[in-house]
């Protein structure tokens, strides 16, 4: 009787001691079973865990050790240890496992990808069981096996985390499970359109939070570039995302970055002027720094141009947010957003949006629009068509006219309505108008590559036309009947403004 209970009592003991070792050794908690690394030419960086500081871990794929890791003083009790793997293929059902004299852990059906990190604010978190035709949708969804995904609880916190909080793991789609349900809607949409183009794995990362401010989201680096502004009623404070949700992420070895925010800060459009390029250029460089040089420094960045959301004639905020989200350009990339592509989404409005209108549930043509641009920007395929037509040309004519010609007159365009424009009058040429300024005009005339619209509203003692609005309101056409397009891609003319020549018609 007394050597069985000292067999039982050294069996429980090893059982403890094992149980202990698995506790103390262990990966980051987004590292997990059916997880994307991502793949070469970068090398995927992993990292954890451990409680004997000096102590080495052994990081093996498939069973050959392909790294080895010193654990080093953490912040807290426990030791932390990195290693980047040997640049991988595309592909994987891969089995990563780690070993020290603290344990052994193991994670399988791992795949080497490309992996994107997902954020923003509500549209971003509008999740594919609300989308139209969701049925179909989620249905369609689950037969891409190799889009895996997880997402970040929302938090927040007013110093930075090493880990996330984890409402979604590691998973692939599928039509009935409540984490895919769930799931951001124009985060995996994307990589369903984008996945047939690349043929390789993709790995989604939603970190959203509803109803947020760029500032949430931006370090304290972004936030001294432009200033730190009051902000009444924000629903987060300043550094409060960035500390809990993108922050902990930093190690993580990247592909890119898809973004749909900016509804929260309509109100103050000249600030996201600087806000938006300068938290574009701080992730590039913190995930730079923090994957030890793998994620890019100009990895690609995509987001989706404000939808319309009101039925309603609002002529400032929104479209001043809009042009801000282009660095003033009305188009990306450019000199100041490069490697940065969008999707123009203000004409598809959604007014009976049982969620609200603001949260328009058709997000397949979000993120086809997304994934067009994202084809030829971030994966640099030739000869896509991506962009809306951009005007090139501004002519103001004798006859009380300003031609508009596109793209230099090498694609041609489809005019749906003769409706959309403004134009400022004065009898100063270097006033800058405010918004009351404009009046509204008419198309009188267009051809396969340029429209005519009236100016003669300004023939008089205000003579000068001095500069040009198109389609700058919050909602400035019903579904897909804007007034310009390309008509070979069917991508609608983004809101522009630009000054004309100073001269009287």
């Amino acid at each position: 009787m007394t050597r069985l209970l000292l067999a039982s009592a050294i069996f429980l003991t090893a059982c403890i001691y094992k149980l202990n070792a698995a506790q103390t050794l262990r990966f980051a908690n987004y590292y997990d079973n059916h997880m994307v690394l991502q793949m070469s030419p970068k090398q995927a960086q992993v990292w954890g865990y451990a409680s004997t500081v000096g102590d080495t871990v052994f990081v093996t794929l498939n069973g050959a050790n392909v790294a080895n890791a010193t654990v080093k003083h953490g912040s807290g009790s426990m030791g932390v240890w990195s290693a980047l793997l040997p640049p991988q293929n595309a592909g994987g059902h891969a089995t990563l496992e780690i070993k020290s004299h603290d344990g052994h852990v193991k994670l399988t059906n791992v795949m080497f990808g490309d992996v994107w990190v997902c954020s923003g604010q509500s549209n971003m978190v509008f999740p594919m069981y609300h989308v139209l035709n969701q049925s179909y949708e989620l249905e369609l969804s689950s037969h891409f096996h190799n889009i895996r995904f997880m997402a970040v609880k929302t938090s927040r916190s007013n110093s930075t985390l090493a880990e996330p909080a984890i409402s979604t793991r590691w998973q692939m789609p599928t039509v009935n499970d409540v984490g895919t349900q769930h799931f951001s809607a124009v985060c995996l949409l994307y990589a369903m359109n984008i996945a047939p183009h690349i043929n390789r794995p993709i790995g989604l990362v939603q970190t959203a939070y509803g109803g947020t401010m760029i500032e949430a989201w931006s370090s304290p680096d972004a936030i001294a570039t432009c200033g730190l502004h009051d902000r009444k009623g924000a629903v987060v404070g300043p550094l409060e995302l960035w500390n809990a949700m993108l922050f902990p992420l930093l190690k993580m070895t990247i592909y890119g970055v898809l973004w749909y925010q900016g509804e929260s800060n309509s109100g103050y459009y000249q600030d996201y002027m600087c806000q938006f390029p300068a938290m574009i250029d701080d992730w590039r460089e913190k995930f730079h720094a923090a994957s030890h040089q793998q994620s890019s420094k100009t990895f690609p960045f995509g987001f989706v141009q404000l939808a319309a959301v009101k039925n309603q004639t609002i002529r400032v905020a929104m479209p001043d947010l809009r042009w801000a989200q282009t660095a003033g350009y009305g188009y990306v990339p450019n000199p100041v957003l490069q490697n940065v592509f969008m999707a123009v989404a203000m004409d598809l409005p959604d007014y009976a949006s049982p969620y609200g209108s603001v949260h328009p549930r058709d997000k397949m043509d979000v993120a086809e629009r997304l994934a067009l641009a994202g084809r030829a920007v971030a994966y640099g395929e030739s000869n896509i068509d991506f962009q809306g037509p951009i005007p090139s040309k501004f002519t103001l004519n004798s006859d009380h006219t300003l031609t508009i010609e596109f793209d230099h007159g090498n694609n041609p365009i489809e005019v749906r309505k003769n409706n959309g424009f403004e134009v400022c009058c004065s009898h100063l040429s270097n006033e800058t108008c405010k918004f009351w300024q404009y009046s509204y005009t008419n198309i009188t005339h267009h051809d396969q590559t340029s429209v005519t619209i009236d100016t003669s509203v300004c023939h008089g003692y205000k003579s000068l036309v001095t500069s040009v609005k198109y389609a700058w309101e919050m909602s400035p056409c019903e579904f897909k009947m804007c007034a310009i397009y390309g008509r070979d891609n069917d991508l609608p003319v983004s809101g522009f403004k630009a000054s004309l020549p100073r001269h009287a018609v």
